[in-house]
């Protein structure tokens, strides 16, 4: 009888292994569409270490609309029509990054991210077809604090790679608001906030991974401070 149970269970977990076999193969033969993004990976290899945890940490939060794509190698070789086609974003102008920027004439006392309002750095995501512009967050971050702080204390520069590493624990390319290893208050350009549809890409934690995710989503997650800091 114990004999006959084992062969039993055996036959069972041959069958459940043939099924997701079954399943991962089907799954990786789905068409891509770019009019409505699903909130599932949409790369063919098994899901990668970076893309379960930011997923997790994403569903964690509240957010259901994403989705990760992995790109070519010589993604950044192409020009922003192509990089759109193969992520099935909306435009190009759906195509943005996160820069990592540090307060060079910040007060002595401001040494990190502990003050939001005040921080030593900062991340801000802007479009690929914008021009930054970093006299825009100065202003603001006056603004935000009342005037009490000189504005000459405020001169936002791009932060050196390996800070942004050691502060956001992804590399150049990479760079995502999603699963930092410090808590860097986050910018995003008024411009993004605009975009029909509101569903943008930007970096997914490794060079070649890409996050798409649903603006008032990443708004309601992030919590950034919008603020329009870029010209076209």
């Amino acid at each position: 009888m114990e004999k006959s149970l084992a062969e039993l269970e055996r036959f069972q977990t041959q069958i459940l292994e043939r099924i997701s076999k079954f399943e991962l193969a089907s799954s990786a033969s789905l068409p891509q569409h770019s009019s409505t993004p699903i909130p599932t990976s949409t790369q063919n290899d098994a899901i990668g270490a970076t893309e379960a945890r930011l997923s997790a940490i994403l569903r964690a939060n509240g957010v259901k609309d994403f989705a990760f794509k992995r790109v070519p190698a010589d993604y950044y070789d192409w020009s922003l029509d192509d990089r759109r086609d193969v992520l099935g974003a909306a435009s190009v102008h759906h195509l943005c990054k996160s820069i990592v920027l540090v307060n060079t004439q910040a007060q002595s006392s401001v040494v990190d991210c502990s003050d939001r309002n005040n921080s030593k750095y900062y991340v801000v995501v802007v479009q690929y077809t914008a021009r930054f512009n970093a006299e825009a967050v100065k202003n603001f971050l006056y603004s935000l604090n009342e005037g009490k702080i000189a504005k000459k204390k405020f001169n936002l520069r791009l932060a050196p790679e390996e800070t942004s590493v050691e502060l956001t624990g992804f590399e150049h390319n990479g760079v995502t608001c999603v699963g930092m290893k410090t808590g860097i208050p986050v910018i995003l350009d008024e411009a993004i906030q605009k975009l029909s549809p509101d569903f943008f890409w930007l970096g997914g934690g490794e060079i070649d991974l890409k996050l798409g995710i649903r603006t008032s989503e990443f708004i309601n997650f992030v919590k950034p401070f919008i603020v329009s800091c870029s010209s076209t």
